[in-house]
Protein backbone atom coordinates (compact mmCIF):
# COMPACT_ATOMS: atom_id res chain seq x y z
CA UNK A 1 0.00 0.00 0.00
CA UNK A 2 1.56 3.31 -1.11
CA UNK A 3 1.14 6.74 0.49
CA UNK A 4 -1.78 7.71 -1.75
CA UNK A 5 -3.67 4.55 -0.86
CA UNK A 6 -2.98 5.23 2.84
CA UNK A 7 -4.51 8.69 2.54
CA UNK A 8 -7.51 7.15 0.80
CA UNK A 9 -8.25 5.10 3.92
CA UNK A 10 -7.96 8.03 6.34
CA UNK A 11 -11.18 8.93 8.14
CA UNK A 12 -12.67 12.31 9.02
CA UNK A 13 -10.83 12.78 12.32
CA UNK A 14 -7.57 11.56 10.85
CA UNK A 15 -8.02 13.92 7.92
CA UNK A 16 -8.63 16.83 10.27
CA UNK A 17 -5.42 16.02 12.16
CA UNK A 18 -3.44 15.74 8.93
CA UNK A 19 -4.80 19.05 7.63
CA UNK A 20 -3.96 20.74 10.94
CA UNK A 21 -0.41 19.42 10.84
CA UNK A 22 -0.03 20.48 7.22
CA UNK A 23 -1.11 24.03 8.10
CA UNK A 24 1.28 24.10 11.04
CA UNK A 25 4.04 22.96 8.71
CA UNK A 26 3.29 25.77 6.26
CA UNK A 27 3.24 28.39 9.02
CA UNK A 28 6.45 26.98 10.48
CA UNK A 29 8.31 27.06 7.16
CA UNK A 30 7.09 30.61 6.47
CA UNK A 31 8.27 31.76 9.90
CA UNK A 32 11.65 30.05 9.48
CA UNK A 33 12.21 31.72 6.11
CA UNK A 34 11.16 35.13 7.47
CA UNK A 35 13.44 34.91 10.51
CA UNK A 36 16.34 33.62 8.43
CA UNK A 37 16.03 36.61 6.09
CA UNK A 38 15.77 38.98 9.03
CA UNK A 39 18.81 37.55 10.82
CA UNK A 40 20.86 37.43 7.62
CA UNK A 41 20.01 41.07 6.94
CA UNK A 42 20.93 42.31 10.41
CA UNK A 43 24.17 40.30 10.36
CA UNK A 44 25.12 41.66 6.94
CA UNK A 45 24.29 45.26 7.87
CA UNK A 46 26.15 44.97 11.18
CA UNK A 47 29.30 43.72 9.46
CA UNK A 48 29.17 46.79 7.21
CA UNK A 49 28.54 49.11 10.15
CA UNK A 50 31.27 47.84 12.48
CA UNK A 51 34.21 49.40 10.57
CA UNK A 52 32.51 52.81 10.77
CA UNK A 53 31.89 52.30 14.46
CA UNK A 54 35.54 51.41 15.06
CA UNK A 55 36.59 54.63 13.34
CA UNK A 56 34.32 56.55 15.67
CA UNK A 57 35.75 54.80 18.73
CA UNK A 58 39.22 55.90 17.68
CA UNK A 59 38.26 59.56 17.51
CA UNK A 60 35.99 59.68 14.46
CA UNK A 61 33.40 62.35 13.80
CA UNK A 62 30.00 62.03 15.49
CA UNK A 63 28.05 63.19 12.43
CA UNK A 64 29.69 60.54 10.25
CA UNK A 65 28.72 57.98 12.87
CA UNK A 66 25.11 59.17 12.79
CA UNK A 67 25.03 58.98 8.99
CA UNK A 68 26.48 55.47 9.04
CA UNK A 69 23.83 54.37 11.55
CA UNK A 70 21.09 55.76 9.30
CA UNK A 71 22.47 53.86 6.32
CA UNK A 72 22.41 50.57 8.26
CA UNK A 73 19.12 50.78 10.13
CA UNK A 74 18.61 47.02 9.97
CA UNK A 75 21.78 46.46 11.99
CA UNK A 76 21.16 45.58 15.62
CA UNK A 77 24.47 47.22 16.57
CA UNK A 78 23.62 50.40 14.66
CA UNK A 79 20.26 50.68 16.41
CA UNK A 80 21.89 50.60 19.84
CA UNK A 81 24.65 53.04 18.89
CA UNK A 82 22.17 55.39 17.23
CA UNK A 83 19.96 55.46 20.33
CA UNK A 84 22.89 56.28 22.60
CA UNK A 85 24.29 59.03 20.38
CA UNK A 86 20.84 60.54 19.82
CA UNK A 87 20.26 60.82 23.57
CA UNK A 88 23.74 62.23 24.18
CA UNK A 89 23.35 64.76 21.35
CA UNK A 90 19.87 65.72 22.56
CA UNK A 91 21.19 66.62 26.01
CA UNK A 92 24.05 68.60 24.51
CA UNK A 93 21.75 70.55 22.17
CA UNK A 94 19.34 71.21 25.03
CA UNK A 95 22.05 73.11 26.88
CA UNK A 96 22.65 70.39 29.46
CA UNK A 97 25.97 69.08 30.59
CA UNK A 98 26.85 66.11 28.33
CA UNK A 99 28.92 64.57 31.10
CA UNK A 100 25.86 64.60 33.37
CA UNK A 101 23.77 62.69 30.82
CA UNK A 102 25.37 59.36 31.66
CA UNK A 103 22.22 57.87 33.19
CA UNK A 104 20.03 59.11 30.34
CA UNK A 105 22.33 57.67 27.70
CA UNK A 106 22.70 54.30 29.43
CA UNK A 107 18.93 54.13 29.92
CA UNK A 108 18.34 54.88 26.23
CA UNK A 109 20.84 52.18 25.29
CA UNK A 110 19.18 49.61 27.56
CA UNK A 111 15.77 50.46 26.12
CA UNK A 112 17.12 50.13 22.59
CA UNK A 113 18.68 46.74 23.37
CA UNK A 114 15.40 45.52 24.90
CA UNK A 115 13.36 46.73 21.93
CA UNK A 116 15.77 45.18 19.44
CA UNK A 117 15.68 41.85 21.27
CA UNK A 118 11.87 41.94 21.25
CA UNK A 119 11.92 42.42 17.48
CA UNK A 120 14.45 39.65 16.99
CA UNK A 121 12.53 37.21 19.20
CA UNK A 122 9.18 37.93 17.58
CA UNK A 123 7.74 34.69 16.19
CA UNK A 124 10.12 32.38 18.03
CA UNK A 125 7.43 31.55 20.57
CA UNK A 126 5.27 30.35 17.69
CA UNK A 127 8.07 28.06 16.49
CA UNK A 128 8.58 26.72 20.00
CA UNK A 129 4.85 26.02 20.32
CA UNK A 130 4.77 24.15 17.02
CA UNK A 131 7.85 22.14 17.93
CA UNK A 132 6.43 21.10 21.28
CA UNK A 133 2.79 20.48 20.30
CA UNK A 134 3.07 18.94 16.82
CA UNK A 135 4.12 15.49 18.13
CA UNK A 136 1.13 15.50 20.49
CA UNK A 137 -1.21 16.44 17.65
CA UNK A 138 0.25 13.54 15.68
CA UNK A 139 -0.15 11.30 18.74
CA UNK A 140 -3.80 12.31 18.93
CA UNK A 141 -4.22 11.21 15.32
CA UNK A 142 -2.43 7.97 16.13
CA UNK A 143 -4.79 7.21 19.00
CA UNK A 144 -7.83 8.03 16.86
CA UNK A 145 -6.52 5.78 14.09
CA UNK A 146 -5.97 2.85 16.47
CA UNK A 147 -9.45 3.36 17.93
CA UNK A 148 -10.93 3.26 14.44
CA UNK A 149 -8.98 0.09 13.68
CA UNK A 150 -10.40 -1.65 16.77
CA UNK A 151 -13.88 -0.39 15.95
CA UNK A 152 -13.58 -1.91 12.49
CA UNK A 153 -12.48 -5.21 13.99
CA UNK A 154 -15.39 -5.13 16.42
CA UNK A 155 -17.86 -4.32 13.66
CA UNK A 156 -16.72 -7.06 11.26
CA UNK A 157 -15.52 -9.68 13.75
CA UNK A 158 -12.27 -10.17 11.85
CA UNK A 159 -8.87 -8.54 11.85
CA UNK A 160 -7.84 -8.69 8.24
CA UNK A 161 -5.74 -5.99 6.60
CA UNK A 162 -8.69 -4.66 4.66
CA UNK A 163 -10.56 -4.13 7.93
CA UNK A 164 -7.87 -2.31 9.89
CA UNK A 165 -6.13 -0.51 7.01
CA UNK A 166 -8.06 2.72 7.49
CA UNK A 167 -7.25 3.03 11.18
CA UNK A 168 -3.63 1.99 10.70
CA UNK A 169 -3.30 4.53 7.88
CA UNK A 170 -4.52 7.32 10.15
CA UNK A 171 -2.11 6.26 12.90
CA UNK A 172 0.94 6.01 10.64
CA UNK A 173 0.35 9.20 8.67
CA UNK A 174 -0.47 11.26 11.76
CA UNK A 175 2.62 10.03 13.63
CA UNK A 176 4.92 10.69 10.69
CA UNK A 177 3.52 14.16 10.04
CA UNK A 178 3.71 15.13 13.69
CA UNK A 179 7.42 14.29 13.81
CA UNK A 180 8.04 15.84 10.39
CA UNK A 181 6.52 19.16 11.48
CA UNK A 182 8.18 19.24 14.91
CA UNK A 183 11.81 18.57 13.93
CA UNK A 184 12.39 21.61 11.65
CA UNK A 185 10.61 23.90 14.13
CA UNK A 186 12.75 22.74 17.06
CA UNK A 187 15.99 22.91 15.08
CA UNK A 188 15.17 26.40 13.78
CA UNK A 189 14.16 27.62 17.24
CA UNK A 190 17.44 26.46 18.77
CA UNK A 191 19.45 27.95 15.92
CA UNK A 192 17.70 31.33 16.11
CA UNK A 193 17.97 31.42 19.89
CA UNK A 194 21.72 30.90 19.61
CA UNK A 195 22.00 33.73 17.09
CA UNK A 196 20.01 36.05 19.34
CA UNK A 197 22.44 35.35 22.17
CA UNK A 198 25.28 36.35 19.86
CA UNK A 199 23.42 39.52 18.85
CA UNK A 200 22.84 40.33 22.51
CA UNK A 201 26.54 40.00 23.29
CA UNK A 202 27.43 42.23 20.33
CA UNK A 203 24.95 44.90 21.42
CA UNK A 204 26.25 44.86 24.99
CA UNK A 205 29.82 45.16 23.74
CA UNK A 206 28.91 48.04 21.43
CA UNK A 207 27.04 49.83 24.20
CA UNK A 208 30.02 49.55 26.56
CA UNK A 209 32.38 50.83 23.89
CA UNK A 210 30.05 53.71 23.10
CA UNK A 211 29.75 54.76 26.74
CA UNK A 212 33.53 54.61 27.09
CA UNK A 213 33.90 56.78 24.02
CA UNK A 214 31.34 59.36 25.11
CA UNK A 215 32.16 59.64 28.83
CA UNK A 216 35.30 57.90 30.03
CA UNK A 217 37.67 59.22 27.40
CA UNK A 218 36.90 62.91 28.15
CA UNK A 219 37.40 62.18 31.85
CA UNK A 220 40.73 60.53 31.18
CA UNK A 221 41.82 63.48 29.11
CA UNK A 222 40.93 65.81 31.94
CA UNK A 223 42.89 63.63 34.32
CA UNK A 224 45.91 63.77 32.05
CA UNK A 225 45.72 67.56 32.02
CA UNK A 226 45.61 67.64 35.81
CA UNK A 227 48.60 65.29 36.03
CA UNK A 228 50.56 67.52 33.66
CA UNK A 229 49.78 70.55 35.82
CA UNK A 230 50.92 68.70 38.94
CA UNK A 231 54.18 67.69 37.26
CA UNK A 232 54.75 71.25 36.10
CA UNK A 233 54.21 72.64 39.60
CA UNK A 234 56.65 70.11 41.07
CA UNK A 235 59.25 71.00 38.48
CA UNK A 236 59.03 74.62 39.58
Amino acid sequence: MNFTELLGHVGIFGGAVIVSLALLSVFSVAMIIDKQRRFSSTTRESEKFKPEFKKFLHGGDVQKMVEAARQHQNSHVAQVVSAGIAEYDGVAQGGGDPAASFELVTSAIRDSISETLIQLKRGLGFLATIGSTAPFVGLFGTVVGIINAFRSIAATGSGGMSVVSGGIAEALVSTALGIFVAIPAVVAFNQFTGKIEIFHVEMNRASSQLVNRLFKIPELKGLDVEMDEVKASKAK
